[in-house]
C-alpha cells in the first residue's frame, strides 16, 4: 500500500505526504510547521509520526517550515550536499540537523526506497524523487525548467505522479510582470508549462499510471481549468484514458490517493 496527498502546492508553500503501512514522509515542508501539522490531521495523519522530511531544493516555498517542524517533532531532514549547503547559509535555519543523500543514489527510510534524481531549476542541486514500496512507485517532480531524459526515465514506471503544470505560456506573456521574471519562468531553469507537462505525460504514461496530480499552478499565469484541459486533452489523444487527473492547490489539501 502507498498513500499520497499534496498538502500544499504553489509559490506560497509546497509539501507532499507519502506513506506506506509503516513509514510516513514529507517531500518538502514549505508551509509553517503549525499549518503542516493541521493539514496532516485533515488526512488522518499526525505530525509526530512523520519519519522524515526530504527536501527537493532550498527555495523558501519548499523549506519554510523545516526547522520548526524538526524542533517540535524531532523529524530527520534529508537533502543532498548542494541543497544542505544552501539551506545552512540562512541564519533562520540555524540549529537544523540533517542527513545527506547523494543525487542519483537510492536510500531507504523505513520500508520506502527513495531515488533522488536531478532536475533543471535555478537552485543549487535540485531533485525530484521516486518513492518505492515493494510493489508501487510514486514520482514527485516540480520546479522543472525543461523535461530531460532523466525525468522521463524516472517517472515512466510510476503508478502515481505529481508533476508541475505551472503556467499557460500565453498568460505569462500577457501578465503584468517584469520581463526578467517572465524569462526566468519560461527558461530552461524555470518552471514547466501546461503544454510541456501534457506532452511529457502523454509520452510516458503506460498502463500502470493511474493517478496524476498537477502541481505548482501559478495563481495569475494559470488556472485549474487551463491546466486540466491541456493535460487531459493530450492524454486522451494518446489513448491514456485510464489516468485520473487531480489538481493540487496552495489553499488546501488535495484528494488522498491510496494504491493497494
Amino acid at each position: 500500500m502507498i498513500k499520497i496527498c499534496v498538502l500544499a502546492s504553489g509559490s506560497s508553500g509546497n509539501c507532499t505526504f507519502v506513506g506506506s503501512e509503516t513509514t510516513r514522509i514529507l517531500i518538502d515542508c514549505g508551509l509553517s510547521a503549525r499549518k503542516t501539522a493541521e493539514r496532516l490531521l485533515e488526512i488522518g495523519e499526525q505530525a509526530e509520526k512523520i519519519d522524515a522530511i526530504c527536501v527537493s531544493h532550498e527555495h523558501g516555498d519548499h523549506i519554510a517550515g523545516i526547522r520548526v517542524f524538526q524542533k517540535n517533532h524531532g523529524t530527520p531532514v534529508y537533502a543532498n550536499g548542494g541543497t544542505l549547503e544552501a539551506i545552512l547559509r540562512d541564519p533562520k535555519q540555524s540549529g537544523l540537523t540533517s542527513r545527506c543523500f547523494s543525487t542519483g543514489s537510492p536510500f531507504k527510510i523505513g520500508d520506502l526506497t527513495l531515488e533522488p534524481f536531478s532536475i533543471p531549476h535555478d537552485a543549487y542541486e535540485p531533485v525530484g524523487f521516486v518513492i518505492r514500496t515493494a510493489s508501487h512507485a510514486v514520482g514527485v517532480a516540480t520546479d522543472i525548467g525543461v523535461v530531460t531524459n532523466v525525468i522521463r526515465e524516472k517517472l515512466r514506471a510510476c503508478c502515481v505522479v505529481v508533476i508541475e503544470a505551472n503556467h499557460d505560456e500565453m498568460l505569462v506573456h500577457q501578465a503584468d510582470r517584469p520581463w526578467s521574471l517572465k524569462q526566468r519562468i519560461l527558461g530552461n531553469q524555470g518552471h514547466l508549462s501546461n503544454r510541456a507537462a501534457a506532452d511529457l505525460m502523454a509520452e510516458i504514461a503506460g498502463d500502470g499510471l493511474r493517478h496524476l496530480f498537477l502541481a505548482h499552478l501559478s495563481s495569475d499565469c494559470n488556472s485549474p481549468q487551463h491546466a486540466r484541459k491541456a493535460v487531459e486533452t493530450r492524454l486522451v489523444q494518446a489513448g491514456h484514458t485510464q489516468v485520473v487527473i487531480r489538481l493540487a492547490s496552495a489553499d488546501g489539501v488535495s484528494e488522498v490517493v491510496v494504491v493497494e
